[in-house]
């Protein structure tokens, strides 16, 4: 970090922190660094899309129930739930004694207002289809009831009554997302949607909100309030926002890092016989993918162009060369390891690489293009090295196999994802889907008609139906097999091109004791600490 730098954030710090001259990162020594790959789009937790903004909002909120660090469901705000024999009524007891950031009361009245404003239809929220399955919130989010029908009420302060429409096995772990935790009244009705910000936002979880540089900080340090505080063992934190990963990569290097978010590609040999048992790879429950703006030509309509541009990509390739971690090629949506699940796979995925390459190149035909009439097309991606890589492979395969031509454009992310929602200039876009709970439907319900997080705008009677029928269905078996075959379908169509499956990849200083790999890559702040000094 140079002086220009740490001069400009004393200023922003002054009265928090003292600040010198060194190139040592801004806090006090006890404040764990984690490095962020994009800054958080925001932090009101209805408005918030972003991994990284999730991953922020856990140190800040705290919600019914949590992940311990080996990413088993834990008690959270609540110490204990209920459920009903027929499995639609959820009681939970909240702990006592809960409090706001501030020092206010936290009630369960707070986490009713909470789901009420996620499904209002006047937040605009955009995980609300989260709690659909809670009785009435569809309607709600249509505008056609009002919220207070919302199936969900506070009996005393201390419980919380949850009903829903239909049975959802995974519907406990869904409470663990930012977008159910418990809002502040009184924040917002000072402030408005202007809450979320420093000197505003009242939190209840381990941290709050202590600075925010946009594009460069976030930093957080200890809540007193926190019912668990004694448990919580680092005072501050800084999550340093760098957007290219060779420089967060450098700042580990140089021992202004405690973690990483990641670890850039053509490093990752080199980083893991230098740092050796630093280097955390785990299966994630994640999907790196492009997808297709089916409102439009040359993709609205044209299944067999989709089809020949996913098959002209070859994801081996991809996974080994271009990203190159432990990475596997996706030829599902649905990643392997997700519970009670066996993801079906494209119908091409047993084809060798020249049979499939020739069946693109006829599928390419059908559709209409060919060498003197190619398709021309745009790939948008945010900025980030990894993003680039696999755009330029991309763009070379689909020439090389079919002729495409095709223009990158990278954007910077809060452009790239306002571009992907209101789906006017896009055609190809770089996306990916990271499970927020360890079902299927995590990864399936994004692709229903309607869903706020369904970017292609993918609409099909027969997926939303099979969708429909799985969410109906109390059996374990019937459920998995008809989300299967809603899979299986929606694959033949190709709507996305699945490239290939995450593995969390972070490096984490020996000085951090804590850290758990899990499949939901959850890493609270609160579940860390520094190791003693005599026993580094």
């Amino acid at each position: 970090m140079n002086t220009l730098r740490i001069l400009g954030l004393c200023l922003v710090f002054a009265g928090l922190y003292a600040c010198g001259g060194t190139d040592e990162p801004v806090g006090p020594p006890d404040t764990l660094q984690r490095g962020l790959p994009t800054d958080a789009e925001t932090l009101d937790q209805h408005k918030a899309r972003s991994i990284q903004a999730a991953d922020v909002l856990r140190d800040l909120s705290e919600g019914l129930v949590g992940y311990s660090a080996d990413g088993q469901l834990i008690p959270a705000a609540a110490e204990s739930w209920d459920v009903s024999g027929d499995g639609l009524r959820y009681t939970f007891h909240l702990r006592e004694g809960l409090r706001w950031s501030n020092g206010d009361a936290l009630v369960a009245g707070h986490f009713v207002a909470g789901m009420r404003r996620l499904v209002d239809p006047a937040t605009a929220a955009v995980y609300v289809d989260l709690l659909s399955g809670i009785e009435n919130a569809a309607a709600i989010s249509a505008g056609d009831i009002p919220v207070s029908m919302l199936g969900v009420e506070a009996p005393d302060d201390r419980t919380l009554v949850i009903r829903l429409a239909q049975q959802a096995p995974y519907f406990i772990s869904l409470l663990s997302h930012p977008s159910t935790f418990p809002i502040h009244p009184p924040s917002i009705a000072e402030h408005g949607d202007a809450f979320a910000r420093p000197g505003r936002m009242v939190s209840n979880g381990a941290y709050k909100l202590d600075a925010w540089v946009p594009g460069a900080l976030i930093a957080l340090k200890r809540n007193e309030h926190y019912w668990n505080n004694a448990a919580t063992a680092i005072d501050a934190v800084n999550y340093h926002v760098l957007v290219q990963d060779t420089a967060e990569l450098n700042r580990y290097r140089a021992g202004e890092l405690h973690t990483t978010s990641t670890v850039p590609p053509d490093a990752f040999a080199q980083v893991r016989a230098q740092y050796g048992d630093e280097l955390h790879v785990a299966p994630y429950l994640g999907v790196y993918y492009y997808g297709f703006n089916l409102t439009k030509p040359p993709f609205k309509d044209n299944p067999a162009l989709r089809r020949a541009l996913s098959m002209a990509v070859d994801r081996e390739q991809l996974a080994e060369k271009v990203v190159g971690r432990g990475e596997a090629p996706a030829y599902s949506w649905v990643p392997p390891g997700v519970n009670n699940y066996e993801p079906p796979l494209s119908s091409f995925a047993s084809l060798g690489k020249g049979e499939r390459e020739q069946l693109a190149r006829r599928l390419y035909r059908e559709a209409g293009y060919s060498e003197n009439n190619p398709l021309r097309v745009e790939i948008r991606y945010n900025t980030n090295d990894t993003n680039r890589k696999i755009a330029v492979a991309i763009q070379s395969m689909w020439r090389d196999v079919l002729g495409v031509e095709t223009v990158l454009i990278n954007e910077e992310s809060q452009v790239w994802l306002a571009n992907m929602r209101q789906a006017e200039v896009t055609q190809v876009f770089r996306a990916s889907w990271m499970g927020d709970y360890n079902d299927a439907h995590t990864f399936l319900s994004i692709l229903q008609t309607g869903n706020a997080m369904n970017m292609p705008r993918y609409e099909d009677e027969e997926y939303d139906d099979l969708m429909e029928r799985a969410a109906a269905q109390g059996d374990e078996k019937q459920r998995r097999l008809l989300l299967e075959e809603a899979e299986r379908h929606m694959l033949s169509d190709h709507p996305v091109i699945p490239l290939y499956f995450y593995v969390s990849k972070h490096l984490v200083s020996p000085q951090i004791e804590g850290w758990g790999d899990n499949v939901l890559d959850y890493h609270y702040s609160q579940q860390l600490s520094f190791k003693a000094a005599d026993s580094q």
